[in-house]
């Protein structure tokens, strides 16, 4: 991702005089905000900041050190990513069994498709342990016997390893907005339907009790509101009439794997952009699959469409 902009991310708990207490560090510094963003969800405070840090009057670790000494002061995680911090993104996949969606990502690394590397891979279970120690990829188990996973434990080894981008490969667990809000447009989920339609548990088995004819999977940027965050890919399967749980999944999964990986590389390559809770992306597009395949366009029909009365009538 190539970009000029500084970006900063508060933590913390909900207090009055938060934003002006950043804001005003950033401007003595003579830091130009570009765009601020802030919001409260379960008592937890987020800000997210984009600053032009081109003529500021200190240095990058100097305001690094004094944002970080505001944030204990305050009670507040800061975190800074200034744009040399990126220059080789790193990757955190979270999975729990499924091993489809991961394998997908560690080929095109291996493969030098991403341009970005795979620091670790997190599950709340250890069934995904064998596949990471095969790439040589280090494994963390944050998962209790009931695999429900330990978000303390999390952050601190997302911390540990710099993570740029989380993603979230069948990961069969919910983050909370403790984990969300430091990572603000930069986890990405597949959910095994064609969001907005069955969101939640059970998306097949939602899909096949609705009795629709068309299901798909959809890659998308993880809110606090469950499935409903900005999507990025979408990819769609038929839907047979004897189809049963097991025939769904063998035709989603492929796909599962395909869009999560195509929306990867948009993030990672800077081509897909978030405004308003809508993604859009950016000139050099039309390299992605971002739904169903050009192929698609010969078999659609193109007439009749509205408009045939206005004829009739200029005919008259």
């Amino acid at each position: 991702m190539t970009t000029d902009i500084t970006e900063i991310t508060v933590i913390g708990d909900d207090d009055t005089g938060l934003v002006a207490n950043v804001t005003s560090l950033l401007f003595e510094r003579g830091v130009n905000i570009e765009d601020l963003d802030q919001a409260v969800r379960d008592g937890v405070f987020r800000m997210y900041i984009a600053v032009d840090t081109s003529e500021m009057v200190c240095t990058e670790e100097t305001l690094r050190e004094d944002l970080h000494e505001l944030g204990d002061d305050l009670g507040l995680d800061v975190q800074v990513r200034f744009p040399a911090d990126r220059e080789t993104q790193q990757i955190a996949v979270l999975g729990t069994k499924e091993s489809h969606c991961l394998e997908a990502i560690f080929e095109a690394w291996a493969n030098d498709e991403l341009g970005a590397d795979i620091g670790v891979v997190i599950g709340n279970h250890d069934d995904l342990q064998p596949l990471a120690e095969h790439y040589d990829v280090p494994f963390h188990d944050i998962g209790d016997e009931k695999g429900q996973q330990n978000e303390d434990e999390l952050l601190d080894v997302l911390a540990e390893y710099d993570v740029d981008l989380i993603v979230l490969a069948r990961y069969m667990r919910i983050l909370s907005p403790n984990v969300v809000f430091r990572y603000e447009d930069r986890i990405i989920n597949v959910h095994p339907s064609l969001l907005p339609a069955f969101p939640g548990a059970e998306a097949y088995r939602q899909a096949l009790e609705g009795g629709v004819r068309v299901a798909g999977v959809t890659a998308h940027y993880v809110t606090t509101d469950l499935d409903q965050g900005p999507i990025i890919t979408q990819r769609a399967f038929d839907v047979p009439d004897d189809a049963d749980l097991d025939e769904m999944k063998r035709r989603g999964q492929p796909l599962e794997a395909d869009a999560l990986l195509e929306a990867v590389k948009l993030h990672l390559n800077g081509d897909v952009s978030v405004h308003r809770g809508r993604t859009s992306v950016r000139e050099n597009g039309s390299e992605y699959q971002l739904g169903l395949p050009e192929e698609i366009d010969e078999v659609t029909p193109d007439r009749p469409v509205d408009g045939i009365g206005d004829v009739l009538a200029k005919e008259q």
